[in-house]
């Protein structure tokens, strides 16, 4: 019997037939979220369709985003700006496959993303000495060894998005240079010149600027819909306020403002923290941590649709229908138009992004 056992196991193995583990496998998280706890130490959190936390992952620091695999229930947290961390985390034991060290000269800027094979990942990076932004490769079946590396077409590079069906990426240089030695002091303000770069195997196949009078507006933050179309959120460094601070953009298109009324814009105090499409991609939706606001926009008119309050509110992601939303005040829920719906979290005090899974 223990004979025939060992046979039909062996060949179960060899036939590749056991199962793979998938996301249920770690809880059937929706999002993934970094967060600080009451007692100092900060976490990386597996967060439900219906807000309940499946799974709690220590980090050595404050996280800012997360890569999520696109095919194994892994995820890469990244360390905030100037971090030079990333831990490679399996979601359902919770053990720490790999730790990934940015080279010297060099710090992460938060984000990632992953071939459509899962292969590679991909880190944006300042190469804080030469003053350049560039793109970290990292081999994914090699235990995530670094292989290669390029430039991200600008200064500042900072979230970094793959458009869908594709191994086409798209990634925000913000154009402000800092280095370690000045902390987060930024070092060239009146020269700044943000775009977004878009490359396939390394290469810049497009970038897009925007109009010289906003070369203040650094672009940060950035989502993909499922046609391809580019939203990004801006965060302003001039004196005065903005006239604007959301855009959109396709490969071969023009770049398209946001048209938001000034007194809409003035309580976003110049900052967008992250942002998000819809699920069917007909709405844009952007957060201000600092001035509390949610702003929806209709993507294809690009007018202003609702507006609304939450303290500290940073964190956004689609849900089937509405957003998701997280705040650092522990606040967390969903917006449907202008109804919210938000659970208290004292236990967690969210960080900047919602990663949808």
């Amino acid at each position: 019997m223990q004979n025939g056992r060992r046979s039909f196991l062996g060949g179960v193995l060899a036939a590749g037939l056991i199962p793979k583990p998938t996301w249920a496998d770690a809880g059937a998280p929706a999002y993934l979220a970094a967060a600080a706890t009451p007692d100092g130490s900060y976490v990386l959190c597996g967060i439900g369709d219906d807000f309940n936390i499946v799974f709690e992952l220590p980090l050595p620091a404050r996280g800012h985003a997360a890569a999520a695999h696109p095919i194994r229930p892994e995820a890469v947290a990244f360390a905030r700006r100037p971090g030079t961390f990333a831990l490679v985390i399996d979601c359902v034991s919770g053990q720490i496959k790999a730790q990934l060290h940015s080279p010297e000269g060099r710090h992460f800027y938060g984000h990632g993303a992953f071939s459509q094979d899962g292969n590679w990942l991909l880190t944006t990076e300042n190469d804080y000495e030469a003053g350049r932004g560039r793109i970290g490769v990292w081999d994914a079946a090699q235990n995530y060894k670094r292989v290669g590396e390029f430039d991200s077409g600008g200064i500042g590079p900072h979230e970094i998005k793959r458009l869908p069906a594709s191994d086409t990426f798209v990634v925000a240089n913000g154009g402000i240079d800092t280095h370690p030695d000045s902390g987060r002091t930024k070092l060239n303000i009146p020269t700044m010149r943000p775009n977004l770069a878009y490359f396939k195997e390394g290469e810049i196949v497009e970038t897009a600027t925007i109009p010289q009078d906003m070369h203040k507006n650094s672009i940060r933050h950035i989502a993909v819909s499922a046609a391809g179309s580019v939203a990004f959120g801006m965060q302003w460094q001039g004196d005065g306020h903005p006239t604007a601070l959301v855009g959109q953009h396709q490969l071969g298109g023009d770049v398209v403002f946001a048209q938001t009324p000034e007194n809409a814009l003035r309580d976003m105090e110049g900052y967008i923290g992250s942002i998000a499409y819809a699920a069917d991609g007909k709405t844009i939706a952007v957060t201000s941590p600092r001035g509390g606001k949610v702003h929806t926009y209709d993507a294809q008119k690009m007018t202003l649709r609702d507006v609304s309050d939450l303290r500290d509110v940073c964190g956004i992601a689609p849900r089937p229908q509405g957003f998701a939303l997280t705040a650092g005040s522990g606040d967390m829920g969903y917006l449907l138009g202008k109804r919210q719906q938000l659970n208290a979290d004292p236990q967690h005090q969210w960080d900047n992004h919602l990663v949808a899974l």
